[in-house]
């Protein structure tokens, strides 16, 4: 096919001899590359970064259009869990319990003291105050929770069904689905840390830890949108404004509990980056339609100008088969397709064999799973790119509608 056949086929005996994922395979544990967003000045003077805070109370949950992560929030974890709630009862007061720690943990504050001989409230990982550091924090549901434990059948969201395994997926079980699912987003990497330790610590006995991924967000470089471990610009064409909210938040058809939910899709991508840094900078850029300096597509001159496939309709300067043809074509007819990105980069050290077992965290949210993400991504099977990246894990949820006040919690309107 081209001069890269042979390295193609030694990938290929790598994956074979290689788990692909993360189960049993990191011999240098959950390692972060975080350094990019370390404010050095400050931590030479012991003074903290910037403090920020993100609405908790809303018709929606904050997270999902918050700015981040190439503005904000550059740190993150994605965790999900089976819940252990032996009734509908128990499974309203666990979430009565996560929305009371999630919104003292946005919005910070002096934990409380139970005495000298109690165990302290708090960890005290963040200091005997805890700031708010910009954490948001997003509860989703899996379909897995409207099974007959708690009689909530009826009430599915119309399109929540386990994740789709499209063609070159290679899934691992631990690192799948899940009944809830918990976005944290923060400007540092301890808070993340304490939200995490805090909310396991006062749900214990009504949900369990499934699978757990921590995660990073990369400045731009030089500017513009933030790269990816495969060096090219990522998410240039997310939309935003009025657009994304027509794109994201939940439309007809759904339960009425659920309006003002979204959508929420995690998919954990390794990425073979040592076998990508050795394909010529030509391929590289067939593959994705764009520039790798400035991230412009192949027939344009800088990042935000837009490819003009009518003009191009043999793929002579942008291949038929490149990434960014195939997941945005750009026509009237898929412009309701369009997808909400909030995807993070992560590295979790070595593989069984000695390789870097890094990749990314994509994270889109959309209003209908079947004319958004499951088509853009039946658009992506067998494109070049799949011999670079394997996704292994993840699933579907439904990001929960906000919390409206300091009187409602998640899920009021399922569970009430």
């Amino acid at each position: 096919m081209t001069e890269h056949e042979p390295f193609n086929a030694s990938r290929r005996n790598f994956l074979r001899g290689a788990a692909v994922g993360a189960v049993g395979t990191a011999v240098t544990g959950g390692v972060l590359i975080g350094g990019a967003h370390a404010d050095a000045d400050a931590a030479k003077s012991g003074q903290s970064t910037t403090v920020e805070s993100y609405p908790f109370h809303g018709a929606n949950q904050s997270g999902i259009l918050t700015p981040g992560p190439a503005d904000k929030q550059p740190f993150s974890c994605f965790v999900a869990f089976d819940s252990t709630a032996t009734s509908r009862a128990e499974l309203a007061e666990l979430m009565k319990t996560l929305t009371a720690r999630a919104r003292f943990l946005t919005s910070g504050g002096i934990p409380e003291n139970l005495g000298i001989s109690q165990p302290p409230s708090d960890s005290d990982v963040l200091g005997p105050d805890v700031p708010a550091d910009g954490l948001t924090i997003t509860v989703g549901v899996g379909a897995s929770l409207f099974d007959e434990r708690y009689g909530l059948t009826a009430l599915k969201p119309a399109k929540l069904k386990p994740m789709t395994i499209f063609p070159n997926d290679s899934p691992e079980a631990a690192w799948m689905h899940g009944d809830l699912s918990i976005q944290l987003c923060a400007n540092h990497p301890d808070t993340i840390h304490h939200a995490i330790r805090d909310i396991a610590k006062h749900t214990r006995g009504s949900m369990q830890l499934r699978w757990k991924i921590e995660a990073y967000g990369a400045p731009p470089r030089p500017s513009g949108t933030p790269r990816n471990l495969l060096g090219f610009k990522d998410g240039t064409a997310n939309p935003t404004g009025e657009l994304a909210s027509d794109l994201v938040w939940a439309g007809p058809g759904e339960p009425a509990w659920a309006k003002g939910g979204s959508y929420q899709v995690l998919r954990i991508i390794r990425m073979l980056v040592e076998f990508w840094d050795r394909v010529s900078i030509n391929e590289q850029e067939g593959m994705f339609g764009r520039r790798r300096d400035s991230g412009a597509p192949l027939d344009g001159n800088a990042e935000f100008d837009t490819p003009n496939y009518q003009a191009d309709p043999k793929g002579n300067v942008i291949p038929l088969d490149a990434h960014i043809r195939l997941a945005n074509p750009r026509t009237p007819q898929t412009a309701n397709q369009r997808l909400i990105r909030r995807s993070y980069d992560y590295d979790l050290g070595l593989d069984q064999n000695g390789d870097i077992q890094a990749g990314h965290v994509f994270v889109v949210y959309n209003q209908d799973l079947e004319r958004q993400f499951e088509t853009v991504q039946t658009r992506l099977i067998g494109e070049p790119l799949i011999d670079y990246v394997q996704p292994f894990g993840g699933g579907y949820f439904y990001a929960l509608p906000g919390v409206a006040d300091a009187n409602d919690w998640y899920a009021s309107g399922l569970l009430s």
